[in-house]
């Protein structure tokens, strides 16, 4: 999702306010003197991220100032994309946050008519853009930025329309609850239909698209050259040149020069009116107000009724925007429907944490509204009592000076390790001591940063609402909570359970796509070790482990290209001296028939310790995910079930009560409390079935069953948790090999959810390359409308009702046919050009370089989207083939 600027227009917020004062430079980066930073409703901090990676919209806004000329998408030296590799390869790898101020500096009096805006556009506020990737390999980069956002511009192309990528991470956003708004870019290039991509937007985003602005064509017909506001009744017309020069014509100026072009802006008046009284009830009451008359209601009234549907529980609304950021056409107007519209910090949703067991919101557990476990003082077996936090508001929440998220590390070359971090609530002050609540640690946070893409600025304090970077910790990753505790001890952090809160966590899907990483001779293991340590702290989609056999290190991602940026940035950036083997596919191997039950000790001195431990472990196949959720007994004390495969862990002459272990009567010693053991016995099986017994791929679908007997397996102080987790691997390594000596294993295959956008011309021959030559099978085939819900996440199109896009305003689209122009054909384009969406189920081998072949089949202009689906069991003839081909045979 996007941004834009506003350098001397106010479009959505009224009437247009005009000056001839250019926006400078230092207007848009304040120096630290002019830091806005109060969240005051003078200076309300917004956020917002750009989902799809339209650069040249992230860019229009700076360079609309002659200072920074040096900012060009087409000549990879944008602002945000700052990396060599992404500048060489023209794309977004990394989100980059920039900070600036909308609207800048107060302009300087002049000669230009100030028209009346409103009161929230006049006061500057302070805006973090988040630029992020738009390739389906670094998905799990936006859904990272998406998590601390406030609010969303969501950037369609107007010639593309909505593309498969763009629904995926919609639905992402709207599992955030995230406030979004829409620009409808590129309107400026041949085939851009504006009507249709709004039709778009209702069948297949299923929301109701407010069109707030429509494009204005020269002649009706000629080149695009502004926009018509739907709001104020005005023409915004953009003179040719840099974009900074724009007219403004009432609707009556615009009757005299353009019937057709005013009658559509009334059309849009009325039809916006319409939507917005469906979802507000105030609006309703304006409408009766003004005698049922669309075009008197004033529009501050509009402004703030798309603001009540936007910040609503269920909004189903989504204003629309026009405009062409190579020529910076409607790009300053946006950016004032994100100060008008988007809700700040204060107003945003509140977000979801949870304190130890219990789950809630940050809000409620500051203003003392959960319920916590809090350590009791009296003797009785159970050392925890479920009280009401408000009765430890004092020692509990009111010391609690800050509370943050790190939601992306970055290892910068001349500053080091940067963390980028959203404070939710209070002050983070630099020098402040910072507790992980997610590792346990205490850190420092000696210097505090704010960044303008690669170029920082440094600041004494983070305030609540913003976002900023914390230079010097040497322990935080991606996904960790931080907090500022008065009193926190150094070494154990806040008391309980502060030191288990922990915002929203982010889910890292599996990686697909491994390659060994070789160093190029034995003195080089540690700093290419070091460098892999680094990369996985800033992308965690991305997965390390050593083949135990081999000794290789393998490395996992998310896709080709993710692997070929990763090798990119370990040998360019980190100055690795290491070589990336040929990346392969990440198959798993599953057992054919159970194992006997086996026991293993382990018995060893580490680092002059001694470890003693014991265990017994069986494995069985089953079914995966739905079995694994629907079949765990009610008696099983504890079950935990990861990466396809669950393991079940009963002690023996234990109930499974976490009090049980600080008793008297327990029988496992006072340094090995039960959550730790169940931990410890869970890592070290999950550790066994990392590896086959076989051919060495992740186990899946296999289902290991630990025992651990106090009296036979455990040793007092010499039983350790690691000896624990290294007795539960080795069991479950034999097992593993017992099954597979009595049935064997058998290969499973990634399948994956693949979504293919073209044209109804190329149809036919993709369909059939599919089916017959990948071996895929097709779900459906529509008109790019009925797409498989399964790859949105959570939040899926199925969740929402139907709308009719017959009940949609769309204005006429010049260089489309008068059906698309009537909207009697869904908004799709007519004839061979219709665009068609196959959606089918490929094994992902077969979709290894497909984008090329792709394109050759349609002509450059299909595109496809995936995700897995699930793993499969290969047939005996694809699973012989593999063989051969990995044998070298």
């Amino acid at each position: 999702m996007a941004m834009s600027t506003r350098g001397a227009i106010t479009a959505l917020a009224g009437p247009v306010r005009l000056s001839s004062h250019p926006v400078r430079a230092k207007d848009l980066f304040d120096s630290q003197s002019k830091e806005v930073l109060s969240t005051s409703s003078d200076h309300v901090p917004i956020h917002f991220d750009l989902v799809i990676s339209e650069l040249a919209f992230a860019t229009s806004f700076l360079s609309i100032s002659d200072l920074l000329t040096r900012l060009n998408v087409d000549d990879g030296s944008t602002i945000t994309d700052f990396l060599p590799a992404e500048r060489a390869r023209g794309i977004t790898i990394q989100s980059a946050a920039i900070t600036f101020h909308w609207p800048p500096s107060p302009p300087e009096p002049s000669g230009a008519t100030a028209l009346p805006a409103q009161a929230r556009s006049r006061a500057s506020h302070t805006i973090n853009l988040i630029d992020t990737p738009g390739h389906a390999d670094f998905t799990f980069e936006v859904v990272r930025s998406l998590r601390i956002l406030d609010g969303a511009v969501c950037i369609l192309d107007g010639v593309a329309g909505v593309e498969a990528q763009t629904e995926k991470v919609w639905y992402q956003a709207a599992n955030y609850r995230i406030p979004k708004i829409i620009y409808v870019n590129k309107l400026d290039r041949d085939g851009a239909a504006f009507g249709k991509t709004v039709k778009e937007i209702a069948s297949r985003l299923r929301t109701w698209p407010a069109v707030c602005q429509i494009p204005w064509w020269e002649g009706g017909n000629g080149r695009f050259i502004g926009v018509g506001d739907a709001v104020s009744l005005q023409g915004l017309w953009w003179a040719d040149g840099d974009g900074k020069a724009v007219k403004t014509f009432g609707i009556d100026e615009i009757e005299r020069m353009d019937q057709g072009f005013a009658n559509e802006i009334r059309k849009a008046r009325m039809a916006l009116v319409e939507l917005l009284s469906e979802f507000d009830d105030q609006m309703v009451e304006k409408y009766l107000d003004h005698d049922e008359d669309h075009l008197a209601i004033q529009p501050e009234d509009i402004v703030e009724s798309i603001r009540r549907c936007l910040q609503g529980a269920s909004s189903r609304i989504v204003p629309v925007y026009a405009g062409a950021s190579f020529k910076n056409i409607g790009v300053q107007p946006l950016l004032d429907a994100v100060v008008d519209t988007l809700p700040g910090p204060l107003e945003a949703a509140d977000p979801e944490i949870s304190v130890g067991a219990v789950n809630g919101r940050l809000k409620a557990f500051i203003a003392g509204k959960m319920l916590l476990e809090v350590p009791d003082s009296s003797p009785l077996k159970s050392k925890r009592a479920v009280v009401p936090a408000r009765k430890s508001k004092t020692a509990l929440i009111e010391n609690l000076e800050a509370c943050a998220l790190a939601f992306k590390v970055v290892n910068d070359p001349r500053r080091g390790v940067l963390v980028y971090v959203r404070v939710y609530s209070g002050t983070i002050n630099r020098n402040a001591s910072l507790f992980n609540t997610n590792l346990q640690i205490s850190e420092k946070a000696p210097r505090l940063l704010r960044m303008y893409a690669s170029d920082a600025l440094d600041i004494p304090t983070i305030p609540a609402g913003q976002i900023g970077v914390i230079l010097g910790l040497k322990h935080t990753r991606t996904g960790d909570t931080l907090v500022s505790y008065i009193g926190s001890n150094p070494k154990t952090g806040p008391p309980a359970p502060i030191n288990t809160l922990q915002l929203r966590p982010i889910e890292v899907p599996p990686p697909v796509f491994f390659a060994s990483i070789e160093p190029h001779s034995l003195s080089e293991q540690k700093p290419v070790a070091d460098a892999l340590a680094l990369l996985l702290r800033e992308d965690p989609s991305l997965n390390c482990s050593v083949d135990e056999e081999s000794g290789q290190t393998l490395l996992s991602g998310m896709g080709e290209l993710h692997l070929e940026i990763a090798r990119d940035r370990l040998v360019q950036d980190f100055k690795a001296k290491a070589s990336m083997g040929r990346i392969e596919i990440g198959y798993r191997e599953c057992l054919q028939s159970s194992s006997s039950i086996e026991t293993a000790m382990f018995d060893r001195e580490t680092a002059g310790r001694k470890g003693k431990a014991g265990c017994t472990a069986s494995a069985a196949r089953f079914a995966g995910d739905e079995e694994a959720a629907s079949t765990v007994a009610p008696n099983i004390e504890y079950s935990i079930h990861q990466d396809g495969n669950r393991v079940t862990i009963s002690i023996v002459g234990s109930t499974g009560l976490v009090e049980e272990s600080e008793s008297a009567g327990s029988l496992l010693p006072p340094h090995l409390p039960l959550s730790i053991v169940y931990t410890a016995l869970a890592n070290g099986a999950f550790a066994a079935l990392a590896r086959g017994p076989i051919h060495t791929y992740a186990m899946y679908g296999t289902n290991v069953t630990l025992t651990l007997d106090p009296t036979l397996h455990v040793f007092a102080n010499e039983t350790t948790p690691a000896a624990l987790s290294s007795a539960a691997r080795l069991a479950t390594q034999a097992a593993l090999k017992n099954a597979a000596a009595q049935g064997g294993t058998a290969l499973m295959e990634p399948v994956m959810n693949v979504i293919i956008s073209v044209d109804e011309a190329s149809l036919g021959p993709v369909v059939h390359d599919i089916s017959s030559s990948r071996g895929g099978h097709i779900v459906s085939l529509d008109n790019a409308d009925d797409i498989d819900a399964s790859t949105h996440g959570e939040m899926t199109r199925e969740d929402l009702p139907f709308i009719d896009i017959r009940k949609v305003y769309a204005p006429p689209d010049p260089f489309a046919g008068s059906s698309v122009a009537g909207g009697e054909d869904l908004g799709m384009a007519s004839g061979g050009n219709q665009q068609r969406s196959i959606t089918a189920k490929v094994p992902l081998k077969e979709m290894v370089g497909y984008l090329k072949h792709l394109r050759s089949l349609t002509g450059g202009r299909g595109t496809f989207v995936m995700s897995v689906d699930r793993f499969e069991r290969m047939g005996g003839q694809r699973e012989n083939a593999l063989l051969k081909e990995l044998s070298g045979i």
